[in-house]
C-alpha cells in the first residue's frame, strides 16, 4: 500500500504518457525487488485521489450557505426575468426578491448532499482506459468524464429535493405566477416559467464548477493533501 500510495501521487503530477512511463520506472527501481506496478494499480490510485478531491467540493456545496455564500455558484434570481426582478425591487419589494434568492441556493445546498454517492459510484467503475484518458487529459478531464457519466443522475436526484426546499415556501407557485403574467405581453421574447429546472441546472452547474477546482489542486499542487511521507516523496521525484 505504501508504494501504491506514492504511484498515484506521482502520477498526479505528470502531463503526458512519457512523463507517467518515466515516474513508474524511477519508482519500480527504487523498491528494489518488489513487483512492479500495475496498470490496474495506477488506476486505483487514480480513482482514491479524484474521490478525496471530490468530497471535499461536494462537502463544501452542501454546507449550509456553501451555495448561497459563495460568490462563484451564488444561484441568482433567474437572468431571463431581470427586468421583473428590477421591477419588485422598484416597488419595494427588495426584501422577498432577496428571500426568494436565499430559498434557491438553500435548496441547491439540500441537493448537494445526493451528489457524493452518485460521484463516487461512477469513479469506482471507470475502466483503466478511462483513467489513463483523465491522468493525459486536459486539466478538466476528470470533471468532464464525471459531467458525462453522472448528469442525468444527478438530475433526477437533485429536482425532487429542490422542488421540495422551493415548495415550503410557495416560490415555485410565486415565479410561476410572475412570468405567466409578462408571457402574456404581447411581442415580448418569452420566459421560462420552470423554476425547478432553472434551479436544479444551477445547482449541478456549481457543484461541477467546485469539482474542477479540486481536480486543479490535484494535478497542480497535491501536496497540499499529503502527508510529511508524501511529500518526501516527490522531493525524491525532483
Amino acid at each position: 500500500m505504501k508504494y501504491f500510495g506514492w504511484a498515484m501521487v506521482l502520477l498526479l503530477s505528470a502531463c503526458t504518457s512519457t512523463q507517467i512511463n518515466q515516474a513508474l520506472g524511477d519508482l519500480n527501481k527504487s523498491v528494489g525487488g518488489n513487483q512492479p506496478l500495475t496498470t490496474a494499480e495506477v488506476a486505483e490510485g487514480l480513482k482514491e485521489a479524484l474521490i478525496k478531491g471530490i468530497s471535499t467540493g461536494s462537502d463544501q456545496a452542501s454546507q449550509l450557505d456553501g451555495f448561497f455564500k459563495n460568490p462563484q455558484i451564488k444561484i441568482p434570481f433567474p437572468p431571463d426575468i431581470k427586468r421583473v426582478e428590477d421591477r419588485l425591487r422598484q416597488m419595494g419589494l427588495g426584501g422577498e426578491v432577496d428571500k426568494f434568492v436565499m430559498t434557491l441556493n438553500r435548496g441547491a445546498e439540500d441537493a448537494a448532499r445526493e451528489a457524493k454517492p452518485i460521484f463516487i459510484s461512477a469513479i469506482r467503475q471507470m475502466t483503466i482506459q478511462d483513467a489513463w484518458n483523465i491522468l493525459k487529459g486536459d486539466d478538466n478531464a476528470a470533471t468532464e468524464y464525471l459531467k458525462r457519466t453522472t448528469s442525468t443522475q444527478l438530475y433526477e436526484k437533485f429536482q425532487p429535493v429542490i422542488a421540495n426546499s422551493l415548495n415550503k415556501v410557495n416560490a415555485t407557485k410565486y415565479y410561476g405566477d410572475l412570468v405567466g403574467t409578462y408571457n402574456k405581453i404581447p411581442l415580448v421574447e418569452k420566459v421560462n416559467p420552470d423554476l425547478n429546472d432553472y434551479a436544479t441546472n444551477k445547482a449541478m452547474d456549481g457543484l461541477f464548477l467546485l469539482i474542477a477546482g479540486e481536480e486543479k489542486k490535484i494535478r497542480e499542487d497535491p501536496l497540499a493533501r499529503t502527508s510529511d511521507l508524501l511529500k518526501k516523496v516527490f522531493g525524491y521525484n525532483k
